[in-house]
């Protein structure tokens, strides 16, 4: 008879567990959502694989699991149900004349991961990566490593491909996890995946605002990622499939879960708008806001605790970092559920992993 796991949030987190678990173990997911978990910080997120760019503000440590992790995506993405956009052609940083000194510092704060570093660019460099900006920047920073994938193709495809298991679906209801009770009933495992759904329970994490523009501009031609430094905070413009862009800025200090300001589609519009003029005819799909789930030290956290797995706190690393973290959490749910006691963390993993009894 199979075991039986509860996977409480079906965000980011809880849609990869699933996808591993879901063949070998008997499954139950709760969200206090939709199937879609619109609220969750995976479905707002502009989805980025930024290993060198994050390399910035994180440790050292954290930069390489994303390089790490990068790998992992195609491999997720082959066994899915339906089209996930994947891409990693690296990432340009750019910046406006009064801006270069913001664009020296990023490039000071980089860390050196495996060998992968920044190459700066001139105008005719920029030209051959991306034509249409070669006219406007005179100086920009490639990162060659860095990749994203299409959020919104990925919770789709991920959801489709879970209603062909064998799954017990609890959707639309908030629930409390005791152990390994959750509303109720008694299961083998529970995997915490709640993000801020766990706020009460867990000491120090708080949200963290972003908030994105999900444009369709067919007259900009954008390949790649592009950040540009912005005296408040660097913008990003990711293209998607059909023309479509998420322009976002990377954090606000705020645990406000409101709709995004009118401050803000201005700055990221006009943003836009200074890196191709062909932003000026797109029409807004959506404008977004949500809170990432972070503890005091920005730094993710999985806690091992008798029949209980939880993992929180990917602040703005999701994407980044949640195939490696998953991988982990698994590899930590096929031992216990074998009766047997957790196996020390992965050296990769060690400062990231802690065990309460």
């Amino acid at each position: 008879m199979k075991k039986h796991i509860a996977i409480v949030g079906f965000g980011l987190s809880g849609r990869l567990a699933a996808l591993q678990l879901a063949d070998e173990f008997s499954l139950s997911i709760f969200e206090a959502g939709d199937c879609h978990a619109s609220k969750s910080a995976g479905a707002v997120a502009a989805a980025m694989l930024a290993p060198l760019a994050e390399s910035v503000l994180c440790e050292p440590d954290l930069a390489e699991l994303g390089l790490l992790a990068i790998a992992r995506w195609p491999q997720i993405i082959k066994h899915l149900h339906g089209e996930v956009f994947f891409q990693q052609q690296g990432a340009l940083i750019v910046a406006h004349p009064q801006d270069f000194a913001d664009l020296q510092l990023f490039a000071n704060r980089l860390k050196p991961l495996e060998q992968q570093q920044g190459q700066w660019l001139n105008r005719e460099q920029i030209a051959q990566l991306e034509p249409a900006l070669s006219t406007r920047f005179q100086k920009g920073m490639f990162l060659p490593c860095e990749g994203q994938l299409d959020n919104v193709a990925f919770y789709q495809a991920s959801y489709q491909t879970l209603l062909e298991k064998d799954i017990a679906w609890h959707l639309g209801n908030k629930v409390t996890i005791n152990g390994n009770e959750v509303a109720g009933q008694i299961f083998d495992l529970v995997i915490d995946c709640r993000g801020l759904g766990a706020k009460t329970e867990l000491s120090g994490l708080r949200g963290v605002r972003g908030e994105v523009a999900r444009v369709f501009a067919p007259q900009v031609t954008l390949s790649r990622p592009v950040r540009l430094m912005h005296p408040r905070y660097p913008i990003y413009i990711v293209p998607k499939p059909n023309h479509e862009f998420v322009i976002g800025a990377t954090e606000i200090e705020s645990q406000d879960d409101g709709a995004v300001t009118v401050r803000s589609t201005l700055e990221l519009l006009s943003a836009a708008y200074t890196i191709d003029s062909g932003f000026a005819e797109a029409q807004i799909l959506s404008l977004k806001s949500g809170l990432r789930p972070s503890f005091v030290d920005n730094r993710p956290q999985i806690t091992l605790s008798k029949q209980l797995i939880s993992i929180n706190g990917l602040y703005r690393h999701g994407y980044l970092l949640a195939p490696v973290l998953v991988d982990e959490v698994v590899r930590q749910a096929r031992h216990v559920l074998l009766e047997l006691d957790f196996m020390p963390a992965s050296e990769h993993l060690a400062g990231l992993v802690q065990r309460v009894d």
